[in-house]
């Protein structure tokens, strides 16, 4: 299990952000489950890496069921969430980071917007590469990076808000960390193309069209791939 210093009762120091995230984050998960080329999940196991309240393996599974699906997290109170929200749904979540425990158990990971806040992103990339079985693909999605025009900003109103330390990465920083890890790497635009709503907040989007060109063309998808 992951020690004390560093898992938190909720990721925001606000308790109620993370509920508010969830619901934020709910039309990329779907765009984002539409975007990855698999479409029969129905044999494989899943990892959802940072899975908050649950919500993304959720949808996935009501999406592309699958056989199993694992979450894990950081933030103890949305994780207990996630347990009470599973059901009958084939779903597994643990408090934790550390990948080691699950050697050669998943055929597809994914994480959205996490990688950014990994202060040992090398150990993550290592630790991803084990845990996927050969042939797996691990899709990360992020759009916190340093040429996105508005990370310092960000940099600095999202660590304001977030119990987990802030990282200061390029794109280039990740392609470079999963690679060196034995990975072969790819990488798309996001390009959510749905509606944006438009009363997002100002403080992180000073324009509408930076809350339309954010998810579009700078938030960005990786197919992080193990070598077999």
């Amino acid at each position: 299990m992951a020690n004390a210093a560093t898992t938190y009762a909720t990721w925001h120091k606000d308790p109620q952000g993370d509920t508010k995230m969830a619901e934020s984050h709910s039309p990329y998960w779907r765009h984002f489950i539409e975007t990855v080329p698999e479409r029969d999940f129905s044999s494989k196991t899943i990892l959802d890496f940072g899975c908050n309240r649950g919500g993304f393996l959720r949808l996935l599974y009501a999406m592309r069921p699958f056989r199993r699906g694992v979450g894990i997290d950081i933030a103890s109170e949305s994780v207990a969430a996630a347990v009470e929200a599973a059901g009958n749904m084939p779903l597994q979540f643990h408090v934790e980071t550390d990948l080691s425990p699950f050697a050669d158990s998943f055929d597809v990971a994914f994480s959205y917007e996490v990688i950014y806040l990994l202060p040992e992103l090398k150990q993550h990339a290592e630790q991803m590469f084990q845990a996927l079985r050969n042939g797996g693909v691990y899709y990360a999605v992020t759009g916190c990076h340093n040429e996105m025009p508005l990370w310092p900003k960000w940099l600095e109103l999202i660590g304001n808000n977030s119990n987990a330390p802030m990282q200061d990465r390029s794109p280039q920083d990740y392609i470079d960390t999963f690679v060196a890890a034995g990975f072969d790497v790819s990488v798309k635009r996001f390009g959510y193309d749905g509606f944006v709503h438009a009363s997002k907040d100002r403080k992180y989007y000073p324009s509408i069209l930076d809350a339309l060109s954010y998810p579009a063309e700078f938030k960005l998808l990786f197919r992080i791939e193990k070598r077999v």
